[in-house]
């Protein structure tokens, strides 16, 4: 099964699960604000992903950190702390399936090659 990682009110997210449903694929909502993220998943995401590409340094929650605090995101267990404190500023969507390589954003090409794999 599936499952697509995020935060429902995102247009990427709304995106990205109109173009699964048009294309009839069965998949599991994880809302990091609804449904909470632990800090073991963020491990395994950032084991396979590195923290730097799950950080959304574009995003406004990473503009409203102030400069100290932007700096001291230099390593996995401050990226993961900054996660678990702000799941708004994990990139999303981020597309999980069992024996198969994470896939993090949207792209109409890239998700057709991900479902035809599962």
């Amino acid at each position: 099964m599936i499952t697509m990682y995020g935060i429902k009110n995102c247009d990427t997210i709304k995106k990205a699960r109109r173009w699964l449903e048009s294309q009839q694929v069965e998949y599991h909502f994880h809302d990091y604000r609804a449904d909470g993220i632990h800090a073991d998943l963020l491990r395994t995401f950032v084991d396979e992903l590195g923290w730097e590409a799950l950080v959304n340094t574009r995003g406004t929650t990473w503009r409203k950190l102030d400069d100290a605090q932007r700096a001291t995101i230099t390593n996995n267990e401050a990226a993961i702390a900054l996660m678990l404190e702000m799941p708004a500023i994990i990139k999303r969507p981020l597309l999980c399936a069992p024996g198969k390589p994470m896939l993090l954003g949207f792209n109409e090409s890239s998700y057709e090659k991900f479902i035809n794999e599962v």
